[in-house]
This record gives C-alpha cells, sequence and structure tokens, in this order.
C-alpha cells in the first residue's frame, strides 16, 4: 500500500506548477478584491501568507481532482459507506491518500481564518468543499461520486485543524 502512495504523491508533482501559477493568479485576484471591496473582517496583513498558500493548495488540490483527468473517463456514483477500504492494497492507497490531500487545507483553512480553528466548524468546511468537488467530479465525469472520499476528505481536514491548534496551541473546541 506504501508504495502505491509514494507513487501516487510523486505522479503528482508535476501538477504543483500549475497549481501554484494558478493560485499566484486566485490571490492576486483576492487581493485586488479585498482592497477595493475593503478585507473582510479578521483579515490582517500578517495573513497575507497564510492566505495565498491557501490558494495555492486549493489551486493544486482542485487541478488534481479534476484537470488530471480525461473528461469522462471516471463515471458513477458509490453510495455505499466503507465500499473501499480492505478490497486491496491500490484501493487502500486511495483511501488513505483521500485524507493526505486533505490535511494541509485543514491546516491552512485553520492557520488562514480563525473561525475555522474551531476543529468542527473547520471539518463542516471540508465536508461542504468535498460535496462540491465530488459533485464536480460527477457532473464533469472526471472522478467518481464517492461517499468514502467525502468521510476520508473530511477526515483529513479535522486532522489538519488539530495538527495547527497542537502546534499553535490554539484550540477552540
Amino acid at each position: 500500500m506504501i508504495k502505491y502512495i509514494v507513487m501516487d504523491c510523486l505522479s503528482m508533482i508535476k501538477y504543483v506548477p500549475y497549481g501554484a501559477a494558478m493560485g499566484a493568479f486566485l490571490f492576486i485576484a483576492f487581493l485586488r478584491i479585498t482592497d477595493r471591496v475593503g478585507r473582510p473582517r479578521g483579515i490582517k496583513r500578517r495573513a497575507v501568507v497564510p492566505v495565498m498558500l491557501f490558494w495555492v493548495y486549493v489551486s493544486v488540490m482542485l487541478i488534481i481532482t479534476f484537470f488530471s483527468r480525461e473528461s469522462g473517463s471516471r463515471q458513477g456514483m458509490d453510495l455505499e459507506l466503507f465500499s473501499t477500504w480492505g478490497i486491496n492494497d491500490r484501493n487502500n492507497a486511495y483511501v488513505v491518500e483521500n485524507v493526505l490531500l486533505f490535511i494541509p487545507y485543514g491546516f491552512l483553512g485553520a492557520w488562514t481564518s480563525g473561525r475555522l480553528r474551531r476543529i468542527l466548524l473547520c471539518g463542516v468546511f471540508g465536508f461542504l468543499t468535498s460535496v462540491g468537488i465530488e459533485s464536480l467530479q460527477l457532473v464533469t465525469r472526471r472522478g467518481f461520486f464517492q461517499i468514502d472520499d467525502i468521510l476520508t476528505n473530511t477526515l483529513g481536514t479535522v486532522i489538519g485543524c488539530g495538527i495547527f491548534c497542537i502546534i499553535f496551541h490554539n484550540n477552540k473546541d
């Protein structure tokens, strides 16, 4: 299983420059909008680095979950809970990879927004993001809509938030 995880992670490295470029563009757009409209409550100038890293990571995550696959290459729904775990090492690796993919999302979300330092709220944020990704994958046929993915992505978000709270001793729940 570890072999598959390492191979899959290494194969995704090629998408990082594209995600970084897209994230930089989104970050600059975010700065432009917040300068014109006024910064959202709670965003301070010192939060520029976490916000930039968050946008870059979201961009990388979207490229990995959408653009690394051909449109129409995957389709269908799997609404059975825990249907992917235990089948074989390849499927177990996918489960672990889904958790790993969202750990930085939870960490950076908590770093970016004080509200997301609440583990429950950060978990809801990860859940809604995952439902959005799974729904878009279903519509674009670039991935299967799987309940297991939503569960593991949410778990990864909560773990990332928990790591942030442990590191910065800032747990609000």
